[in-house]
């Protein structure tokens, strides 16, 4: 592979898309070659994007261009093999699938291509000699970070899981419980017991634990653009003193997965891609409360971040990011 690494973007107009050029601009590694849009070719990246007026003045295309390292497909739910199907990706060519399309140990496979779960924290070894991975999804990402611990040390039968997320997690384009004018001061849970990231996190659960687990996940739409808050808790013999032992334990290697002494909030995240973790023991419950940005570590940093891995580079490269507090 050369000095720059030369990278396309399918899908590229999207909030995900967006998050994944911004980061791309800013790695010292990388080519952005072509970010491809059927519904927008010929127009400039900052027409739809338009926060990067002044930072590149490439055109949107609908051409699939060679000789390419890695391509992101930041498509639609199902959207990701429909493309690989209608387009000969050279197998050279390293993929990064941000659909849900291939995260599922049945439906992993593309011709030639196994897709590897991008979840770093519990399959950092396997992505490193990948040349497909499928990136997790933003509250299976939350909602795993919690309980991976747990789960090395076979200590989970039933949990229960509430998460609320922004309204970016909706994708852009509008639907009623998107505008402004619902969403603004206002709640709902949707998809009671029956989310689609269920699956995924009971997959990756049982891999550590070599058992089936129930998960009962509520998911709530938020009055806030970004962000996911998520709060699980399960019965257990642990201590809390024993609870963080574990979780830091387990974590110390992982960069952007931080356990708190304080109770954490929603902005500590925000514009990063950390999560941040807090555990309480509550009678027989433990609890665990965690934070991470949709957009970034519950996608497009973590794709990056992905790449990196993937590429031999440092796992952090172009993920210091600056947050926010205000």
């Amino acid at each position: 592979m050369s000095n720059k690494i030369n990278v396309g973007i399918i899908g590229g107009a999207g909030y995900t898309a967006g998050e994944l050029i911004r980061l791309l601009l800013n790695h010292p590694n990388v080519n952005i070659n072509f970010v491809h849009s059927k519904s927008n070719a010929g127009k400039l990246l900052h027409a739809v994007h338009n926060d990067l007026l002044g930072d590149l003045d490439l055109l949107f295309t609908d051409t699939i261009f060679k000789n390419i390292d890695v391509i992101f497909l930041c498509v639609g739910y199902t959207e990701a093999k429909q493309f690989l199907n209608e387009n000969n990706v050279e197998p050279a060519t390293k993929i990064i699938d941000l659909s849900n399309d291939f995260r599922l140990n049945d439906s992993n496979q593309f011709h030639e291509r196994k897709f590897i779960y991008g979840l770093p924290e519990l399959n950092r070894e396997e992505i490193a000699q990948a040349d497909s991975v499928a990136n997790p999804g933003c509250f299976a990402t939350c909602i795993q970070l919690g309980l991976l611990p747990l789960a090395k040390e076979k200590l989970l039968t039933t949990i229960h899981t509430a998460g609320i997320t922004g309204s970016t997690g909706a994708g852009q384009s509008l639907q009623a419980t998107s505008h402004f004018s619902w969403r603004s001061n206002n709640i709902q849970a949707y998809k009671t017991l029956t989310h689609q990231h269920v699956d995924e996190i009971k997959q990756s659960l049982s891999q550590l634990q070599q058992n089936e687990v129930t998960l009962n996940f509520v998911p709530w739409r938020g009055d806030f653009a970004r962000g996911i808050f998520v709060t699980s808790y399960c019965t257990s013999a642990l201590s809390l003193e024993h609870a963080n032992s574990l979780f830091k334990d387990y974590y110390h290697s992982h960069p952007f997965v931080h356990v708190s002494e304080t109770m954490i909030d929603l902005k500590q995240v925000v514009n990063t891609n950390k999560c941040v973790l807090f555990i309480e023991k509550i009678n027989d419950q433990i609890v665990i409360h965690s934070v991470i940005d949709n957009l970034l570590k519950g996608a497009s940093g973590q794709a990056l971040q992905n790449m990196n891995i993937m590429c031999g580079l440092d796992e952090e490269l172009g993920l210091r990011l600056k947050g926010s507090r205000f």
